[in-house]
Parts: structure tokens; sequence; C-alpha cells
């Protein structure tokens, strides 16, 4: 279906519907229905690729911190990294939302997947080139958290796009894709494992096991490239673009070229749209990134399990967390303030988490742990689909790429804050 033939039908959809006034309806049946088929469901498959792709290179720098604790180990490998990657993607953000009416998203992502490719080879390039496996190299440190910088920056570039692409096209691409940045973190507790189980626990298995970390993501970076220049290109996704051209083009009309001082007046009232989700995504990765991974891998002990403790809890709370994204697929909560409501609940799993350290003796034992851990990725995963579905839906569809954009930028608040918090909360 051509660019100007979606430009008449969505024209005429929107005027059907009434314009603008009611933003989440133009008679959203009447355009499913108009929609080109996803054959295959390919662009389904395509956004979950994009959607385990912008998190499977933090993934695996987090996962490999045990690598990296031994090659320097007066360095607090885990909470810099955290607050280095968290920080970026977040000042980042704050630039991107201010400009994001003068660039072009395809132009963003692509720079930033480029970004993510270059950032995670100078992990493997230089432990080949000059760190050999030999400790104490301050120096490849400080690189290495340039690395870690570098790419939050292209996180900021690529996840705002992808997720104000997909809040443009219906709910079940916007699931498609927080079911992905799930699977992305099962995938690298996938090969944490089985790393640990065909590599020797020594010097060698770690630098073999990392190595193996950064190769298969930056071979998932370029098959994202791929995916998303596809995307682009697919009639469903063509036919609703041809939807948001047509509402821009009679907001043009209506209100004239977007001045600074107009820009600023609708991203104010953006804001103030979807400021409650925010809230509710912001809390969520608060509360979840002071617990997780570093009272995971660091206040928790088992007698039983030893080393492989840390790794099964980490697993868990991946799988439940892919769980919880992917049952708004069977069941999607419409009701965004009790959806709000719940991510304010999330904070009793401080004491609760508290319990397990200093509570009574079965509450400081792994079965409790396990299960709060799991309820912890459980609640993460599905608070956060339902709060990433229904946000860009507030708005109109002209402006669901910007909403995306500041719905990730709230999202990167909270997990600034909770990689802050987590340096404080010593528990």
């Amino acid at each position: 279906m051509g660019g100007e033939g979606n430009d008449e039908r969505a024209g005429l959809l929107l005027e059907a519907a009434g314009g603008e006034e009611s933003p989440t309806a133009y008679s959203e049946e009447a355009v499913a229905e108009a929609a080109p088929k996803d054959a295959f469901r390919l662009a389904y498959a395509v956004y979950f690729i994009l959607g385990a792709g912008f998190l499977l290179p933090w993934n695996s720098f987090i996962t490999a911190v045990d690598y990296f604790s031994y090659l320097y180990p007066d360095a607090p490998v885990d909470r810099v990294f955290s607050v280095s990657y968290m920080l970026t993607l977040l000042l980042l953000l704050l630039l991107i939302v201010g400009w994001a009416h003068l660039s072009s998203a395809p132009l963003r992502i692509n720079a930033g997947l480029a970004l993510f490719v270059v950032s995670l080879l100078v992990v493997p390039i230089m432990d080949a080139a000059y760190v050999k496996g030999v400790r104490g190299l301050y120096g490849a440190y400080d690189v290495t958290v340039g690395a870690v910088v570098l790419s939050g920056i292209a996180d900021a570039l690529v996840q705002g796009g992808v997720i104000g692409s997909a809040g443009e096209l219906p709910e079940r691409y916007m699931q498609a894709v927080v079911a992905g940045t799930a699977a992305s973190g099962v995938l690298v507790s996938a090969m944490r494992v089985f790393t640990k189980s065909i590599y020797p626990q020594d010097a060698h298995g770690l630098r073999q096991s990392a190595n193996l970390y950064f190769i298969v993501s930056v071979v998932m970076m370029v098959i994202c490239i791929a995916c998303y220049n596809i995307a682009d290109r697919l009639p469903v996704v063509q036919y609703y673009k041809g939807i948001k051209q047509a509402a821009m083009k009679k907001e043009k009309t209506e209100k004239g070229p977007m001045s600074g001082s107009v820009w600023r007046s609708t991203l104010c009232h953006i804001v103030g749209r979807i400021k409650w989700s925010g809230f509710g995504i912001m809390l969520i990765y608060l509360v979840t990134l002071s617990i997780f991974p570093g009272y995971i891998t660091e206040d928790v002990h088992s007698e039983t399990l030893k080393d492989w403790y840390p790794i099964i809890l980490i697993a868990g709370y991946n799988v439940f967390d892919l769980v919880g994204k992917s049952l708004t697929a069977v069941y999607l909560l419409e009701n965004e303030n009790v959806a709000v409501v719940s991510c304010i609940v999330r904070l009793l799993f401080y004491p609760l988490f508290l319990g397990c350290l200093h509570g009574p003796k079965f509450f400081r034992t792994e079965v409790p742990v396990t299960i709060l851990t799991c309820l912890l990725g459980l609640t993460n995963g599905y608070l956060t689909s339902v709060l990433m579905i229904l946000t860009p839906k507030s708005v109109p569809i002209q402006h669901s790429e910007t909403a995306g954009i500041v719905i990730v930028l709230f999202l990167a608040i909270g997990l600034a804050s909770g990689s802050i918090v987590s340096w404080f909360w010593v528990i």
C-alpha cells in the first residue's frame, strides 16, 4: 500500500471519527479493520527482536560483572556500571525529548544501534589486544566504563524511538517490545547458566564466557539493524504511519507550523496527560533497581547452593519478568488508576526483603527469597507492560512517538534513582 493511499484512507477515517478531539478513538474498529494483515506475524516478531536488542547490551555488561570484578577487584563494578549507564540514559533522554520534533526517529534508532555495536566490540577487542586476562589494569577499567556510557547513549537513542514507533501501532506491538526486553534478560541468564556449566570456574572460564556474551550481543545488534529497516517498510507499519502523517497535516493546518513555543506547549500537554502513568513506571524501576541485582548478588547467601544461588535468583527474576510482560497478551488491565496504585503497593517489597535478612529464621531461607524475587520480576513485567501499552494511546497518534520518549524518560528516572538508592540501601 503506497503512502498517498495511506494518507487518503487515514484522512477519511480521521474525519469520520471527528478529528483529534477524541485522541484514543479514531474509530479504532474501522482503523483496525482497514489495516493490512501482519503476514506471518512478521511485524510482531520484528518488534519483539528490537525489544530484546536494546536491552541486551546492558544485560551483557551486568551479567559479566563477575569477570570485571575479577579483573578490577578494588572497583565496585556493578554499582559503577549501573549509575554510569542509567545517568547517561537519563541525561540524553532529557535532551532528546526537547528536540524530538526536529529530529528523525529512523536516524536516531539506526545511529543508536550502530553505537551499540561499537560499545560491545570494545570489551572483546580490548581483552584480545591489551588485557589478556591480567588483573589490575585500571586504565582498561576506565575504558570499559566508557563503553558502558556509550551503550547508555545508544540506549537513549534507540529505546525512545522504538517505544514511540510501537506506540503508533496497535497494542500487541507494544506488548511485543516489552516482552522482548524481558526475553533479553532470559537469554543472557540462559547463557550465564550454560557458560558456568561448560567452562571451567577459573579466570580463563570467566574470560571465555564474557567474550561469548559480547559476541552474541554484537550479532544481535546487527540483526536489529536489519529488522528495524525491514519493519519500516512493512505494509501494516506503513499504514499506521500514513494515519500519523494525515493527523500531523491536519494539526499543521489548524495550528500552523510547529514553532518552539507551540512545541513546548504541546510537550507540556503530553506530559500532563501521561504524568500518572509516568509516575507508576518511575516507581516500578526505583523499587526494582534498588533491590535487583545488588541485593541478590551481595546480601543473600546459601550454604547449599553456594555461587549458583545468585545465578538461580537472577534467572528466576528474568523468567518471571518475561511471564509478566507476556501476560498482557492474555489479559490487559485497562484501568490506569489501578495499575498506578499497584505500583505504589510494590513498596512493600522493601520490608519483605529486609525480613529475609533480619526476620524469623524461616524467612531467611532460600524459599522465601526465591518466591519474593520471582514476584518482584512478575509484578515488574506485568505493570510495565500495562502502562507502556496504555500510555501512547492516551494522546493523539501524531504525538505517540513523543509520548513514548517521555514515558521512557520516566523509566530512566526510575532506573537512575533505583541504581543510586542501591548504593545506600545496605541492609
